[in-house]
């Protein structure tokens, strides 16, 4: 069975002769703009304080019912980074493995230099200056055991009782997503913003109990993301994407 086919990027998100602002005063839109993934990273350290500052932006972001259940690991001590380094190579050959299959055309000429950059990120993980781990707690579903439906389903037809069980499940299973994937783009924003490269990944998945082992995760708190942090080789610049009169619909599809 195979995936589908990679999009057509044909647009620049802005002018590539303009140098990419760097501040934490740059413009959001601009910051936007020329936010690439950035897996070649120097292994200078990165500043506590300067972690705390994108971590902090982190927390900016919304959360399910404002609960705010979210929490951020940040990784770096050499050793304990040298662990995370184990599972990160097991994981990439794992991903490198199903590529061929999920994602038809890996090998082609523009991304067989992104597969170059995921084995250079593999092979010097260990030396990468800060690993940041986005966790959000579990919540118990909807209605405590839907038993809250016994209050409605008095007043529901079969038909329409059904569909609200297997909205809750799927509200059930986006709650904790919806509630940490903001925080960890305002995290990446602010990464870019500062100059610090970064990557989200979720390759923790391919090994998930022995990441939540070597972090010391709680049975119920779940990881969402392993965001690679540190001063980028490269340059920031613009970004390539599906131009929007592709991708916008307007009232319906």
């Amino acid at each position: 069975m195979s995936g589908p086919e990679r999009a057509e990027a044909t647009e620049l998100s802005r002018d590539p002769s303009i140098p990419a602002p760097v501040g934490p005063d740059a413009p959001v839109l601009d910051v936007l703009a020329t936010m690439r993934a950035m897996r070649r990273l120097k292994p200078d350290p990165v500043p506590d304080e300067l972690i705390e500052t994108i971590v902090r932006a982190a927390t900016w972001a919304p959360s399910g019912s404002d609960a705010q259940h979210y929490s951020f690991i940040a990784v770096t001590d050499r050793d304990q980074v040298a662990r995370l380094g184990a599972l990160w190579r097991e994981a990439e050959t794992t991903y490198e493995g199903l590529a061929g299959h999920l994602v038809p055309d890996f090998e082609d000429p523009t991304h067989a230099r992104m597969a170059e950059t995921l084995r250079y990120q593999r092979d010097h993980f260990d030396e990468t200056p800060a690993v940041i781990v986005a966790c959000y707690g579990r919540s118990a579903p909807a209605g405590g055991g839907f038993g809250g439906l016994r209050d409605v389903a008095r007043s529901l037809g079969f038909a329409r009782l059904r569909k609200l069980v297997a909205g809750l499940f799927t509200a059930h299973n986006l709650n904790e997503a919806s509630s940490i994937y903001p925080a960890v783009q305002n995290l990446l924003l602010a990464a870019r913003a500062h100059g610090l490269g970064a990557n989200v990944t979720i390759w923790h998945v391919f090994n998930n109990a022995d990441w939540k082992a070597a972090l010391g995760v709680p049975r119920d708190v779940g990881i969402y993301a392993v965001i690679p942090v540190g001063w980028p080789m490269g340059n920031f610049g613009p970004v390539r994407r599906r131009p929007v009169d592709e991708v916008l619909h307007w009232d319906r599809w």
